[in-house]
């Protein structure tokens, strides 16, 4: 004979709320063995408390309720444990999103040393045939949009025989930062001029001079080398209008670790001194 534990019961066996027993059971996650059907007072047997606590454990874990139902309708333990490890490498990976921003937060804290400053250098780039891809974008698909655009262009390139000349880039307009929607241009230096072909379009880069920082890492904290730079221009230098520039030195393409990932980030500026060198910061 099944015996029965009322939900108050259940919940002190289970630690979860009578609150949360009521909703598992409304979207069918786990169901009463009993509810009577003039009360309608839930009863669950003895044999559900390890599946509620498997219920718990993964909740703990953060695996979405849907998530919980299919690994609980799992046809066999293989495709359970599939699922399982799928949500374990997701929280992995945002376990390491989380170590980065704390790291950086920590850097930002702590004030930094004169051998810690950031190397600026001042330079002057001539202009430049490139293959390039021009988009008004919001600045939340930036990243998205920009990786795709590469993609593209260096198809293009290999399509029609033509050679890199020097790390991609992009131009982009003040209009992204400020309003977080604007103008952004994508560019691979080739050699030669490439034909025109669905978004890819040939473009003259033109020449500017530059106040330059590198930012190695990932491009969810290059805002701290944009705003080393930006201190260093109020400064030291004088600052023009036109949009920001970046290079790419090292990203996907090369390797799909982000942490090595390595940016050229650019500021117009009006130079007033001789040949490029390091500036002081």
């Amino acid at each position: 004979m099944t015996s029965y534990l009322p939900i108050g019961d259940f919940s002190r066996a289970t630690h979860m709320t009578v609150k949360t027993l009521r909703h598992y059971h409304e979207i069918g996650l786990l169901e009463p063995a009993d509810v009577d059907p003039q009360t309608g007072y839930r009863r669950y047997s003895a044999e559900q408390i390890p599946t509620a606590q498997v219920v718990r454990r993964f909740r703990d874990l953060g695996m979405p309720l849907e998530e919980i139902r299919t690994v609980l309708a799992a046809s066999d333990v293989a495709t359970r444990n599939r699922h399982i490890s799928a949500h374990l490498s997701r929280l992995e990976d945002e376990l390491g999103r989380t170590q980065r921003a704390v790291a950086a937060l920590q850097d930002l804290l702590t004030p930094p040393t004169s051998g810690d400053a950031p190397a600026i250098e001042l330079r002057s780039v001539g202009a430049v045939p490139t293959a390039a891809i021009t988009a008004t974008v919001e600045a939340q698909d930036i990243g998205a949009w920009y990786q795709g655009a590469l993609g593209e262009l260096f198809a293009t390139l290999a399509s029609q025989g033509l050679r890199e000349t020097g790390p991609a880039g992009g131009v982009y307009a003040d209009e992204l930062f400020t309003l977080h929607r604007g103008s952004a241009t994508v560019f691979v230096p080739c050699g030669g001029t490439v034909r025109a072909l669905g978004r890819v379009e040939p473009l003259h880069v033109p020449p500017a001079e530059l106040a330059v920082i590198e930012h190695c890492g990932p491009p969810s904290e290059i805002d701290r080398a944009y705003g080393a730079l930006a201190a260093y221009v109020s400064r030291h230098a004088l600052a023009v209008d036109g949009p920001l520039r970046e290079y790419y030195l090292t990203g996907q393409r090369q390797t799909p670790d982000s942490t090595l990932w390595r940016t050229e980030v650019c500021w117009p500026v009006f130079r007033t001194g001789g040949p490029d060198r390091p500036a002081a910061v």
